[in-house]
């Protein structure tokens, strides 16, 4: 068992994908912390058999909800976002940690818009959108991040506390960047290709968290 990493693993109705993927997952010594609501009974009875994982019921319900309380949950130096579903390639984690442990970066953030990259999940309203919000990045907040929606990551675990994180959904997205930004931590996009999730549905609506997520930037804008 790897001591330095631990899969953070939100999850949310997510009983058909999550097995599937805990399984592939086996082969990766790292601490692994599933993290849903008490509520979800079907997903947290799907993975009852896995012993090598550690499941965290969430107390405010959300997407960054379950980030935030994972990651102040975590002890070890690293942690990793890996979503639930199976869309995010664990292949690509030495690559991801090497960008720390060898190149002292703060969070190495992966990105589908690079060189070897790419995604079998995005469609062009998601795409378009993406590309907007990370231009918007850029330019507003000098963001040297290329996917600034995609949230599998590795970051130093007590860095990331420090942030004091605090969007409970999805605009958390760009929370975290805009706020390793302001403190000059360090960070890079790492190339990642997103395959197909295994099963359930998405649970991001692009009009109405699009919204959100613009709301939340222009907060982060004039918050100082």
């Amino acid at each position: 068992m790897n001591n330095d990493l631990t899969l953070l693993i939100p999850a949310k109705f997510e009983s058909e994908s999550l097995p599937i993927f805990l399984e592939e997952l086996k082969e990766y010594k790292y601490k692994k912390l599933v993290v849903l609501d008490q509520t979800d009974t079907k997903t947290i009875s799907s993975i009852n058999k896995f012993q090598d994982i550690e499941i965290l019921c969430q107390k405010q319900t959300g997407y960054g909800n379950a980030l935030i309380e994972g990651i102040n949950h975590i002890k070890t130096e690293l942690f990793c976002i890996i979503n639930a579903d199976g869309s995010m390639n664990p292949n690509e984690l030495s690559g991801m940690l090497s960008e720390i442990k060898e190149n002292n970066q703060d969070i190495v953030f992966g990105s589908r818009y690079m060189k070897n990259a790419g995604s079998d999940d995005d469609d062009i309203i998601t795409s378009i959108g993406n590309f907007l919000f990370t231009l918007l990045g850029k330019v507003f907040f000098r963001l040297k991040i290329s996917d600034i929606l995609y949230t599998y990551l590795i970051g130093k675990t007590q860095l990331v506390k420090d942030l004091n994180l605090q969007s409970g959904d999805f605009k958390l997205c760009i929370e975290l960047p805009i706020k390793a930004k302001r403190k000059n931590l360090k960070c890079v996009s790492y190339p990642s290709y997103e395959r197909s999730r295994i099963g359930g549905k998405k649970k991001v609506n692009p009009f109405l968290d699009g919204f959100k997520i613009l709301i939340g930037m222009v907060s982060l804008f004039f918050e100082r």
